[in-house]
């Protein structure tokens, strides 16, 4: 989201080594899965978000969620320089990093409504924001969209969104389904862990890629609705019993490793 902000500088070590281990483990999974947006090309600049909810052994059950710090590229995200900010937006961990103010307001809206959402991720893909502007939205027509069925949900475009006000009415807009289409704007995914929340914006990244290079040829088969209730019912990468994306996001994670494994730091 581009807003006006005060740009940032190089990182910054802040994690304490007393700082309690749940929220180091939070911190190095958040950072790690910035590092992978960025091995994917999922990236917009400095722009665009990842959050998420710091356990209750943490914070003592208050909600308070890691943001990574306006200015700078997702490959500089490390865990100490992500920055731990309270629905209201206010940094509780003495960052120097400004926050993007379009960072948090969403993602605090759906942190806050909904009791599930423990990550949030919002991308700015060119299949992503293609698929956003498209008449008709996603449609479908791909081994993808089927195993999406009744999962998708659509906001109307209301501009940047800086204003929280516009909370209530994507909260009505997003209802119970994980994976989001912003009109005109983009993808969001939320889930009750990172990893199963990174396996819904994957699958719903790739439905968008297979469908723009689809509709660049011509007319699509449809998939059936039967056809589709079914595949997603038969998908299991975003359940819990079966590891909810946890397989495919450490196989990731093993990836940034062997390129540069100092988002720990």
């Amino acid at each position: 989201m581009n807003t006006l902000a005060t740009a940032t500088s190089a990182p910054s070590a802040l994690v304490h080594p007393s700082i309690h281990p749940d929220e180091r483990a939070a911190r190095e999974e958040l950072a790690a899965c910035y590092r992978i947006f960025a091995m994917l090309g999922w990236v917009e600049m400095i722009y665009n978000h990842i959050t998420l909810r710091l356990p209750d052994s943490v914070t003592g059950g208050e909600k308070q969620f890691l943001i990574n710090p306006f200015g700078l590229h997702y490959s500089e995200v490390t865990a100490s320089n992500l920055v731990k900010i309270d629905l209201h937006g206010k940094v509780l961990d003495g960052s120097p990093h400004p926050v993007n103010p379009a960072g948090f307001t969403v993602h605090a809206a759906i942190h806050d409504g909904l009791p599930g959402a423990h990550c949030v991720m919002h991308t700015h893909t060119t299949a992503g924001v293609a698929v956003a502007c498209l008449q008709g939205g996603l449609q479908q027509t791909n081994f993808y969209t089927a195993q999406l069925h009744g999962m998708v949900a659509y906001h109307d475009f209301e501009g940047i969104t800086i204003h929280a006000d516009e909370g209530p009415r994507l909260l009505q807009s997003i209802g119970n389904r994980n994976a989001v289409i912003l009109r005109n704007h983009g993808l969001l995914a939320w889930g009750q862990t990172l990893p199963q929340t990174f396996a819904i914006l994957w699958t719903l990244q790739r439905a968008c890629e297979i469908q723009m290079a689809t509709f660049s040829m011509g007319a699509a088969i449809p998939v059936s609705e039967d056809i589709a209730q079914r595949c997603t019912r038969d998908a299991l990468q975003f359940s819990p019993a079966h590891g909810a994306g946890q397989d495919v996001f450490n196989a990731l994670v093993r990836q940034v490793d062997r390129i540069d494994p100092s988002y720990k730091n």
